[in-house]
């Protein structure tokens, strides 16, 4: 009989909670990821860079356990499908999985965990790629935060050593189950194509720690953030293991921005309307212009503000953005151009090598001014002083956008004072009619 491990945002052996948690269970173990076409059949870009990372990665996996003469039994459909075969080859014990937050996957864990109950298989959850979850962090009333500075602050509070442990899993891995290799589906038989760029390094520049307050927020700057958030997204590195690196390092900084994943995980958690909805309803009353051809500018870099375009074009030719200017580029589409702003997260989310839904929610209502810890309605970043201020040479904007400073270069789309008082007019009359 076997305990089964299924991997989903936790592409590693070590320090893996469920895994560790399978290999307690006294029986051989051994790995399973399924390639879910609920989510890749939804997929418009057959070159997604996600779809060739999780390949990458899931070969690397099943390399490591193939040398411990194990293996990493990987399939390619719908979940439910997919435990059914499972349930019906192998002897199945138990199975181990760590939490997931978002609405899909809590309603699919809760689709398997019923299927497997009805085979007298156990199925067991853990916490793994967070710090804090759920209900660790609440207010002195025991609801959870709505507003991340206090939430920051009970965070902090509550972090110690032991929540940065790893789990030991590596003590374990003669328990791997002893069999042939499987094989495993390439992209093309899942109908992808390759991207074929390199994917950024899973380990923090050894200098990061040290420079990270100060650099953090200037694009043009080398390794001046992590780049980490990949790895993050399909847990190929441990957030405890970043976490105590910037403990130990006193980077409270780096430290602050792993208590903002934590935060928006929550937020997710316990509010799911976010998915759809502002979190703070009231904003769903915005009248929003949804222009389609300005949105094509702005999804095409075209914008006429440098500062914005660079930002798209280094979006749509890498699969990823700085996150200073993520901010800018959220805050010209929902304020300049009152685009709403699941347009621009939707957009973000087709073309994100790092996209997570939580984070992907919570910087976009940020930037809208609808969700936690809202900005005013009435700050609008000015793209021009983001530029002055975080680009002052103009570095990061001549290398995304080389003919700024020729007659090839488009014109602003729109004037910045009259576009920022549109926006703060718009939303105080959205926000009169729910008072």
């Amino acid at each position: 009989m076997l305990s089964l491990v299924w991997l989903r945002r936790d592409l590693r052996l070590h320090d893996n909670a469920a895994l560790y948690h399978a290999f307690k269970s006294g029986r051989p173990v051994v790995p399973v990821f399924i390639f879910d076409r609920v989510i890749l059949d939804e997929l418009e870009d057959r070159r997604d860079r996600r779809v060739e990372f999780l390949v990458q990665e899931i070969n690397r996996l099943h390399d490591e356990l193939a040398k411990m003469g194990s293996t990493l039994i990987v399939r390619y459909g719908k979940p439910v499908d997919v435990w059914k075969e499972l349930i019906g080859q192998y002897n199945i014990g138990d199975v181990f999985a760590n939490h997931d937050y978002e609405v899909y996957a809590k309603e699919r864990d809760k689709a398997i965990g019923e299927l497997l109950t009805e085979h007298s298989i156990g199925f067991h959850t853990s916490k793994d790629q967070t710090i804090f979850e759920r209900d660790e962090v609440l207010t002195g009333k025991k609801t959870p935060y709505t507003v991340f500075t206090p939430y920051s602050r009970k965070w902090r509070e509550k972090l110690n050593d032991f929540y940065l442990k790893p789990y030991p899993t590596g003590n374990y891995f003669s328990q791997f189950w002893k069999t042939n290799p499987e094989k495993i589906p390439t992209l093309k038989e899942m109908d992808f194509q390759p991207v074929g760029e390199p994917f950024p390094a899973r380990t923090v520049p050894d200098t990061l720690l040290d420079t990270y307050r100060k650099t953090r927020d200037f694009p043009a700057l080398p390794h001046s953030t992590s780049e980490l958030s990949m790895h993050l997204r399909f847990g190929t590195v441990s957030v405890r293991e970043l976490a105590r690196q910037a403990s130990e390092a006193d980077e409270k900084t780096y430290l602050n921005e792993l208590c903002w994943r934590d935060f928006y995980f929550q937020v997710l958690d316990h509010f799911p309307h976010v998915e759809k909805h502002s979190f703070r309803r009231t904003y769903d009353e915005i009248e929003w212009r949804n222009n389609e051809d300005e949105f094509e500018k702005w999804c095409e870099g075209q914008t006429g503000y440098p500062i914005v375009d660079a930002g798209m074009r280094q979006l749509n030719t890498i699969g990823w953005m700085h996150n200073r200017v993520r901010m800018i580029t959220a805050s010209f589409l929902c304020k300049h151009l009152l685009i709403d702003w699941r347009w621009g997260e939707a957009y973000f989310g087709k073309k994100l090598r790092d996209y997570d839904l939580s984070a992907n929610n919570g910087g976009w209502q940020w930037a809208a001014g609808s969700g936690t810890d809202a900005a005013p309605y009435f700050r609008v970043f000015n793209p021009t002083l983001q530029a002055r201020k975080f680009d002052p040479k103009a570095e990061y904007i001549h290398y995304w956008v080389p003919e700024v400073d020729s007659p090839d270069y488009p014109k602003p789309m729109v004037e910045h004072t009259m576009a920022r008082q549109r926006a703060i007019d718009t939303y105080r009359k959205a926000l009169a009619k729910v008072k």
